[in-house]
């Protein structure tokens, strides 16, 4: 090792950027920040910071999305990396994409130390729009959706979005929200069966009837 020469070789940089979903009004929404620098200040993007020369990916993950959006101990999951030569103008920039889901109730946050403000954003509306997206976060926001829709199929994701305790109807919503279709209440209740299990306690009533409160069955 004596002998290596890193100067040999032209440098890059790698980021992290967070996509922190969440579910408000029955639809899919995603926190963004509003740039407060260059390159694309007062644009929209997602929440991120490039990773520290002896910092993990995860916890310069953990770093950003306290430093850029004031959020702290929330769960996520590595998504994909994103690496077109030419996605910042800044210098080549690898970016190695994260993603969280987050009940609306648990989601407190505010905007950070680079950003303007912090929002939810409609995932749809912003998709199907002709909206500018700092770099290419409009890309990265897309594949995010895309595999919610089909880890949701598979995996029991879509907890993540309703809390420790929740209604049928409320559960079955997430889903239909995440697929992008209705589904029918005898197969979906079916299928989710055994992934959960009733409480003893049920919803006031207050407009409705009562509805039995459940919750995912431990170790699932």
């Amino acid at each position: 090792m004596d002998s290596y020469d890193s100067s040999l070789y032209e440098k890059l940089s790698v980021a992290v950027d967070l996509l922190v979903f969440t579910i408000e009004n029955d639809a899919l929404k995603i926190l963004m920040v509003e740039r407060g620098e260059d390159p694309f200040a007062n644009m929209l993007a997602l929440p991120g910071v490039f990773v520290g020369i002896d910092e993990t990916l995860d916890d310069a993950a953990k770093r950003g999305i306290s430093e850029e959006a004031g959020l702290e101990d929330i769960y996520f999951e590595q998504l994909y990396s994103f690496g077109d030569v030419r996605r910042d103008p800044r210098m080549r920039i690898i970016s190695v994409a994260y993603m969280a889901l987050v009940p609306i109730e648990k989601l407190n946050f505010h905007a950070g130390k680079r950003t303007v403000s912090a929002r939810l954003v409609d995932v749809c509306t912003l998709l199907e729009s002709d909206t500018e997206v700092a770099f290419d976060h409009k890309k990265i926001i897309e594949y995010g959706r895309n595999r919610l829709a089909n880890k949701v199929e598979y995996t029991t994701i879509a907890f993540h979005l309703v809390g420790e305790e929740f209604t049928l109807p409320n559960l079955q919503k997430v889903y239909e929200i995440l697929l992008g279709k209705s589904l029918y209440k005898a197969n979906f209740r079916k299928k989710i069966a055994p992934l959960i299990e009733e409480t003893e306690f049920a919803t006031s009533g207050e407009k409705h009837r009562p509805s039995r409160l459940y919750r995912r069955k431990q170790g699932i």
